[in-house]
């Protein structure tokens, strides 16, 4: 009692009421943090990022491939291969899953909508490595946490994205709920049963890639969303 009175008292000095002290375990404020990952996208410093892990990444494999047996890459598709941007600042970083997407770039875009219409550019560095890695006859596999239901959207935009072929396209049975990484690592590990080696496995958030099945893995940049 004695301790609510003194802190009551110490907030009121000549009546004027003294804002509290903010508690260490406050978390970022959400609207600064939209600004802040906006500015990072606008300046260029995403892309830089981006392309700096990419670089890493082609450099390693091209070391690994020739002293390997059966070589393959894991990727997962949005943020890593495919961008959704357009998506993403229209719904000003929130999530909406139903709904239409034809107003672009103003909001609210449905995120299912957006990504059924296959509109969603590639990264350039990102396809550059593609094409790289299947030139020294590297398997490339997609693992994505979009489900069954997106495959023929998903194939058609990665086509019209400039990405003509791949060994592998894995989606999430509708059945599959929960953390992505108990669906992509059991999924790492069927390529690998079927005699592949992973060699990279590169994605954006980091249960695309926890789990094990790959000899070195890719974080890329993402501060926009998360998956666990």
């Amino acid at each position: 009692m004695i301790r609510s009175l003194l802190l009551a008292t110490s907030l009121i000095v000549s009546g004027a009421l003294l804002p509290m002290e903010a508690s260490a375990a406050q978390p970022a404020n959400v609207g600064d943090a939209i600004i802040a990952a906006s500015a990072y996208h606008d300046s260029g410093d995403y892309q830089r990022d981006f392309d700096s892990v990419v670089a890493q990444a082609r450099l390693w494999i091209d070391e690994a491939a020739p002293k390997t047996r059966r070589p393959a890459i894991v990727l997962d598709i949005d943020e890593t291969t495919l961008s959704n941007w357009d998506e993403i600042r229209a719904d000003d970083f929130g999530y909406i899953a139903a709904g239409p997407c034809d107003a672009l770039p103003k909001g609210p875009c449905g995120a299912i909508e957006w990504e059924k219409s296959g509109r969603a550019p590639a990264f350039a560095s990102m396809r550059a490595l593609i094409e790289n890695a299947q030139a020294h006859h590297v398997a490339v596999f997609f693992v994505t946490g979009r489900h069954e239901d997106e495959r023929e959207a998903t194939e058609r935009n990665l086509h019209l994205a400039g990405i003509r072929s791949w060994d592998g396209l894995y989606l999430r049975p509708m059945t599959s709920h929960g953390y992505a990484a108990l669906y992509k690592a059991p999924t790492r590990e069927r390529i690998e049963r079927k005699g592949y080696t992973i060699i990279a496995s590169l994605g954006d958030q980091p249960s695309d890639l926890s789990g094990g099945f790959a000899k070195k893995t890719f974080l890329l940049p993402n501060p926009f969303y998360r998956i666990p």
